[in-house]
């Protein structure tokens, strides 16, 4: 690398944009009940939309269990154009299935505003609307947005608590921990609550990760508020105790601190009470928390690989209406999604020399069946010189392969995985020196989606990301299935993939947008995949040695 590398959203051939990231937390009042035997069980979805585009989804919320008055702990990150209109529309369900679609769902109410809006009007609260735009009964939203600086630092801890109060009568307390910052209205902000322990006085929480900024500004001295409830199934949890504290206490030398839980109704109505527990802080510690553009600058190449689907199913390609026709006047959807994500990615590879694989073609000289070959036709070799040598070898192979079948996507998976694997092995010597990412073209149904899904749970473990783009009008939901962000991805044999490395996208759905505008949405997880990949796996940034001067002429 003999220069600094441009941030992801830097457009091709244009300048980088002013972004600010935004942290963005939610809570409702008086949510409508929809449940006839309980309470409705509330998750919030927030959209978002760039300059006159469509709304897509950015996120969900946790699901919270029978309660009107949910106060949500998964937050949103969201990136914020100063110069620009970003449409918001964030809408509560009444969540009663485990189906990713919400028109099951009963709707509590949404609000529509900008991103704007919410940023110089924190907190930003308002009645939740129906969609016909009267009153969801007396349904409130509150939003609060705060700046998140990349890069910052990450507080990593792990509580237990001892002697608990007993709140069940029939069994034991089933405990949880809420971590709460004050908020600049003075109220107090969920913002980490811990999983529940069942049936036990003496849990152990497991260990959490949070950004210093987000738990408490930054400041190490601003007051943080921990407090301890026995989970109910009806969402009546019962108030154990809390207690407050700040990072510099917890970060104090010494053995493990520990804090009486505090219950003050309790407290004032007996006299010799002291205590309703005892919490501990088991571990805790402060890490910087590295950008991706840290790992660039540590010289991490990204290598860029393309894999073709030339299956049957596109049509024969010297018919207009192929999705593999070649038009002297206009490119095909493949060539089209080549280029706009090809152009961001060189631009992170240091030789600019990229592998092109296809599938499901019989291809020269004995015209054989392959799920694996070289679009240039040298397997030992398979590397295109630039984006635009990928797009003339795809134009060329084309025209000598015959469009065969089956749709098997796992090969080509496994082809890139072996390179990542071999990457991770040089971590030990190189450290964070190399990461895949495979773009996968194809135009329809895979048909070894169980080897594919076990697949992308073996590579989850590597520093590989996989993007699929959709070509054509196809059913896809097997690659919604792949793609992990509406739950954890699992393989047939009950594994769970460690991390979210698919991202899919629908070529349709960006026909009429830019090039950017497709590559954007393309590649707007590997930045967060590539970092997820090496705080999982420990490792820093390298540190770049300067260039050598060179001797002036």
């Amino acid at each position: 690398m003999t220069q600094p590398y441009p941030p992801m959203n830097q457009v091709p051939g244009g300048s980088a944009e002013c972004v600010t990231k935004v942290d963005i937390r939610i809570e409702c009042k008086n949510l409508l009940n929809k449940d006839v035997m309980s309470k409705s069980d509330p998750c919030a979805v927030l959209y978002m939309a760039r300059s006159g585009g469509k709304l897509s989804e950015i996120g969900r919320t946790e699901n919270i269990k029978n309660c009107l008055d949910p106060k949500f702990a998964k937050s949103f990150t969201a990136n914020y154009y100063f110069e620009e209109v970003q449409r918001i529309t964030i809408a509560v369900y009444d969540l009663d299935n485990t189906t990713p679609e919400l028109g099951d769902d009963d709707f509590l109410g949404q609000i529509e505003c900008t991103l704007g809006q919410l940023v110089s009007n924190t907190p930003y609260v308002k009645p939740l609307l129906l969609r016909n735009g009267k009153k969801a009964g007396m349904g409130t939203i509150i939003v609060r947005t705060e700046e998140i600086k990349e890069g910052g630092e990450i507080l990593q801890a792990t509580f237990r608590a001892t002697k608990l109060d007993n709140k069940d009568f029939m069994g034991k307390s089933d405990p949880y921990l809420e971590i709460l910052k004050e908020t600049m209205d003075g109220s107090w902000q969920v913002v980490h609550r811990t999983e529940v322990v069942k049936n036990n006085l003496n849990p152990s929480w497991r260990p959490f990760s949070i950004p210093l900024q987000i738990a408490c500004g930054g400041d190490r001295k601003k007051r943080i508020r921990m407090d301890v409830y026995d989970w109910d199934s009806d969402g009546s949890h019962d108030f154990i105790g809390g207690f407050m504290t700040n990072i510099e206490e917890m970060t104090a030398q010494g053995k493990e601190p520990s804090w009486p839980c505090i219950n003050e109704k309790k407290k004032a109505k007996k006299k010799k009470y002291t205590d309703s527990g005892v919490v501990v802080l088991t571990s805790c510690k402060i890490t910087k928390d590295y950008s991706f553009l840290d790992y660039i600058f540590g010289g991490m190449q990204i290598n860029f690989t393309v894999g073709i689907d030339f299956t049957a199913s596109n049509g024969n390609p010297r018919e207009p209406s192929s999705l593999h026709y070649i038009n002297p006047n206009q490119p095909n959807e493949y060539m089209q999604a080549i280029r706009a994500v090809g152009y961001v990615c060189q631009d992170y590879d240091s030789d600019k020399l990229f592998p092109v694989l296809g599938f499901g073609a019989k291809i020269p000289p004995q015209y054989q069946v392959s799920h694996e070959f070289a679009v240039n036709f040298n397997m030992q070799n398979p590397y295109c010189a630039g984006i635009e040598g990928v797009v003339q070898a795809y134009m060329n192979c084309i025209t000598q392969v015959q469009l065969y079948g089956p749709t098997n996507a796992s090969p080509i998976i496994n082809h890139v995985a072996r390179f990542a694997a071999t990457a991770q092995q040089e971590e030990s010597t190189k450290g964070a020196h190399a990461y895949y990412v495979l773009l996968l073209l194809t135009d329809g149904v895979l048909t070894d989606m169980s080897n594919t899904l076990y697949s992308v749970v073996q590579a989850s473990k590597l520093p590989m990301s996989l993007i699929i783009v959709g070509v054509g009008n196809a059913d896809f939901h097997d690659m919604d299935t792949l793609d992990g962000d509406n739950g954890v991805l699992r393989a047939p044999n009950g594994q769970s993939a460690v991390r979210d490395i698919v991202q899919f996208v629908p070529f349709r759905d960006f026909k009429r947008a830019s090039p950017a505008e497709l590559a954007r949405h393309v590649l707007a997880e590997v930045p967060k995949q590539v970092t997820g990949y090496y705080k999982m796996r420990g490792m820093i940034p390298n540190v770049m040695k300067p260039n050598p001067t060179q001797p002036s002429s």
